[in-house]
């Protein structure tokens, strides 16, 4: 099996692939290698009947160069995004309860330390 860096035409992540898997993914994308955040988007889009294959790929690579910024940069942007929300839901759903205890139970191999949700 032979893996090759291929590099998304929307962001310019490099991922390394097998070259099967780049094939697919440019048959699936009108011959353009987009990353797998890259084709979410443009298969959310399409999914959402707002455009075609071939338009969605162009408006999203338009979108990425105009906010061209390094794709692990925007990644981790997105995580955080994601935990903050995550934190405020847990946060607001039950602020007047006790949300997490440490408990202690001891088993044949020794003390284990477990922590559970409430």
């Amino acid at each position: 099996m032979e893996i090759e860096l291929a590099k998304c035409e929307c962001c310019g992540l490099k991922e390394e692939c097998t070259k099967d898997y780049i094939n697919e993914v440019k048959e699936k994308f009108e011959g353009k290698w987009l990353c797998g955040l890259c084709s979410e988007a443009v298969s959310d889009e399409i999914k959402g009947g707002k455009s075609e294959m071939e338009e969605a790929v162009t408006a999203h690579m338009s979108f990425c160069r105009k906010h061209k910024t390094n794709p692990a940069t925007r990644v981790a942007d997105g995580m955080k995004q994601m935990l903050r929300r995550r934190s405020s839901d847990v946060s607001s759903s039950s602020s007047s309860s006790k949300k997490y205890s440490r408990s202690a139970s001891t088993t044949q191999g020794g003390d284990e330390s477990s922590f559970s949700y409430y």
